[in-house]
């Protein structure tokens, strides 16, 4: 019989359950019985968009007072990819030689079992002097499109009068070792498109054409050629990458009509969606003066810069962490985005998880001891949070 305070076998049930996005698998279900059984109030909510598949989630909370901690996380996993190259079975869950394998165990079926476990057990310790509210917000479509995810499930608990005070988000944030990094925020994304006009004609009579590969060239040299910033004192100078660079011309004698480039930034608090854009504008129209035709459209994006300020609820996260593994960790800005993007318009954020070196990958697999030591730092987390 499963037992959820042992964070280590209830990742394992949890990997067992085959939860490929936008499949639910069991995952959810699993962890609604437990929290209900522990006197969670539960729930299963599904969600649908046009052109998108129905995703279920699970918001479940105990307790009616403040302050509410809340963990957030998924449970949906990527594909396996080619099934036969995994040393053991991806949804097995199998130990071998005190390493968890199976999809999910990084990312992060492992930090979603360790909150439960731990939150289990101080509630287990606390008993009826515990006067405060822990809530979960587990989704299934963190890997997918996340339209039917977290997103709907905050502003659903919002229309039932629910409040947050701080969140802990379990995605695997260490890069070498359990204590190395929590973000303390995430970098914004903004991706666009760049096209520049030519006229078609043939190689052999370009003044009979124009192009537009020599007016690109200037155009993506020049956006990449100078900083947009030198950073901040939580974040380090935005980048601009162009990913696509072509002309879709298959013929050697024709100067082709016109030439395409995708880029994306990935940014700092100095800029938002809206004044990044007015930069880059501004930019295209000095390079361009009067002889690149060019247009550039940006794709619409709810990933901001955003920063949970170093303060009471950060110090009580880096006290837990250096009292269980000795190591203080670095607070970050790096990687990705995630959900806590939707999460920083309810309540402040951060993120700590499992050693991220193997997730979506083939063999993804963690120490299991580390899945217990991730559930004594969230415990130790939540004894200072309420004693607080």
């Amino acid at each position: 019989m499963l037992n959820p305070k042992d964070s280590i076998a209830l990742t394992q049930a949890l990997i067992r359950c085959p939860s490929v996005t936008p499949e639910e698998g069991g995952a959810l279900r699993l962890l609604h019985g437990i929290l209900q059984e522990a006197g969670f109030e539960s729930h299963i909510v599904r969600f649908s968009d046009s052109n998108t598949p129905d995703v279920d989630n699970l918001y479940a909370r105990i307790g009616t007072g403040a302050p509410c901690l809340m963990f957030a996380g998924h449970t949906d996993v990527v594909p396996v990819g080619d099934e036969t190259r995994w040393t053991h079975g991806p949804f097995a869950g199998e130990i071998v030689d005190g390493v968890l394998y199976g999809r999910g165990a990084a990312d992060m079926k492992g930090g979603v079992a360790a909150s439960v476990s731990s939150v289990l057990a101080y509630l287990a310790e606390a008993g009826d002097s515990f006067k405060g509210s822990i809530a979960f917000l587990i989704t299934g479509d963190e890997e997918g499109p996340a339209i039917n995810g977290t997103v709907k499930l905050l502003e659903w608990a919002k229309a039932r009068g629910e409040h947050f005070d701080h969140c802990i988000l379990g995605e695997p944030t260490n890069p070498e070792r359990l204590g190395d990094m929590i973000k303390i925020g995430r970098r914004g994304s903004l991706s666009g498109r760049l096209v520049v006009e030519g006229k078609q004609g043939h190689i052999a009579y370009p003044h009979l054409a124009d192009n537009p590969i020599r007016g690109i060239v200037k155009l993506v040299g020049g956006l990449m050629a100078e900083p947009l910033d030198q950073g901040t004192a939580h974040f380090g100078a935005s980048n601009l990458e162009f990913s696509t660079l072509d002309v879709g011309n298959k013929a050697g004698n024709v100067i082709p009509q016109s030439a395409e480039a995708k880029f994306n930034i990935r940014f700092n608090d100095l800029w938002t969606h809206a004044t990044l854009a007015a930069e880059i504008e501004r930019h295209l129209r000095e390079l361009a003066g009067n002889g690149v035709r060019y247009q550039v459209e940006f794709e619409p994006s709810n990933a901001d810069a955003f920063l949970t300020a170093p303060g009471a609820f950060v110090e009580m996260a880096v006290a837990s962490i250096e009292e269980s593994t000795g190591i203080k960790p670095v607070l970050s800005t790096t990687g990705g985005t995630s959900d806590a993007r939707f999460i920083k318009n309810y309540c402040p954020v951060i993120e700590f998880g499992l050693v991220g070196q193997t997730m979506h990958q083939i063999d993804e697999r963690v120490p299991a001891a580390d899945i217990a030591r991730l559930s004594e730092i969230y415990l130790g987390l939540i004894r200072r949070y309420f004693a607080a």
